[in-house]
């Protein structure tokens, strides 16, 4: 299935360069007054993205306050943590540095310091307004894109789930910077990369696919695929294989802000939460199955485009870049049982797979990389 007619919706303003924050103080400053910078505990630190930030903010005569307590797959705990000390600090804008935990994590804050009154039910509202304090993002890593979308995806532990909140809350800037995949370790580089990679996929290969996310998906594949070599463990990355890698994130996630992401990204939730599988390398698990159910021709475009020959070359990449599952037959198994059903119950996930799907296909496509190991 493929939409006759286009539309294209970009509302984050989106700088890429080499000291893109201290560049774009002027823009970064005019979100507020007073920032509540929103990171993980150590590495934005340590790759000095944070430093840069609070440079930039002094430099502008900003104030700011740092909540570095965003987990991956962070919960709904952690996002009225950090709401409540935007409120009792009287933060206007928010800043999320890092992956997309920390991006992800600043987005549903913000929405909920402008929700002050709200508890914590209101994160999956379906039916509550979403506007919220401004919100900038500075990527870290080269994998969700979540600088250019809407999307902010929450563990709620209450209820053992791992889903996006109904809200969209897109970043108002986007600052961007190769620089500190430096600081990022190999499996770090290649989970994220991987990541890119699904979105681009599932984008492309999607009910919602039009001209305009297709554009983007054409783009972020020729952009990811001159880094293939590097996953490919054949040589070390270079500045500008960085600036490709975040230039394909942040394409995959403008292709995924007009598509939605389809059903590797729908079975890997239970991988996460239950087996702890980094988001990117767990998505990815399910890609290989997801190409083998597509038309050959989209197939072949895909594959083709992103360097690779075959699925089975995939496959080979994507096992030695992120490594084997690190659990046991049985267990992955009774997760994977687990991922078929969710996936199989969510009318929406479903609809969004450019075929008909059926249980005996996501059977197939969840045990695909399982089964082809065997």
């Amino acid at each position: 299935m493929f939409k006759n007619s286009s539309a294209f919706y970009m509302p984050t303003r989106v700088f890429e360069e080499k000291d893109a924050v201290k560049n774009h103080v002027r823009e970064l400053s005019a979100l507020g007054s007073r920032a509540l910078i929103v990171t993980g505990r150590h590495s934005a630190m340590a790759n000095g993205s944070c430093k840069d930030v609070t440079d930039a903010l002094d430099s502008a005569g900003i104030s700011h306050v740092l909540f570095n307590e965003v987990e991956e797959n962070p919960s709904t705990y952690t996002i009225m943590k950090a709401r409540d000390l935007g409120v009792s600090e009287k933060v206007d804008f928010v800043i999320g540095i890092g992956g997309g935990s920390p991006m992800d994590a600043a987005k549903a804050i913000a929405l909920m310091i402008r929700k002050a009154d709200k508890d914590i039910s209101y994160l999956y509202k379906p039916d509550g307004d979403s506007l919220t304090l401004p919100v900038a993002a500075v990527p870290t890593t080269c994998g969700t894109g979540s600088e250019v979308t809407g999307v902010s995806v929450l563990t709620d532990p209450d209820r053992q789930i791992k889903k996006s909140i109904p809200h969209k809350i897109f970043p108002d800037l986007a600052l961007v910077d190769g620089r500190y995949l430096k600081y990022a370790s190999g499996k770090i580089l290649a989970n994220t990369a991987f990541d890119a990679l699904t979105h681009l996929v599932e984008s492309y290969l999607n009910s919602k696919a039009n001209d305009y996310s297709r554009m983007c998906v054409d783009a972020g594949l020729k952009a990811w695929a001159k880094s293939l070599d590097i996953l490919k463990g054949e040589r070390e990355p270079g500045d500008g294989d960085y600036y490709n890698m975040m230039l394909a994130s942040s394409l995959a996630g403008m292709a995924i802000a007009h598509t939605g992401t389809t059903l590797p990204h729908g079975l890997s939730y239970s991988m996460t939460y239950f087996l702890h599988v980094p988001h990117g390398k767990a998505t990815a698990y399910f890609t290989a199955g997801y190409l083998s159910e597509a038309p050959e021709k989209d197939r072949d475009y895909l594959l083709q485009t992103a360097g690779f020959s075959s699925v089975q070359d995939f496959q080979k990449v994507y096992r030695k870049a992120c490594g084997p599952l690190d659990a046991e037959e049985d267990k992955v198994r009774e997760v994977l049982k687990k991922a078929v059903l969710e996936t199989g119950t969510n009318p929406a996930k479903l609809a969004l797979a450019p075929f008909p799907v059926d249980m005996a296909m996501l059977e197939r496509i969840a045990y695909f990389e399982l089964d082809s190991e065997e």
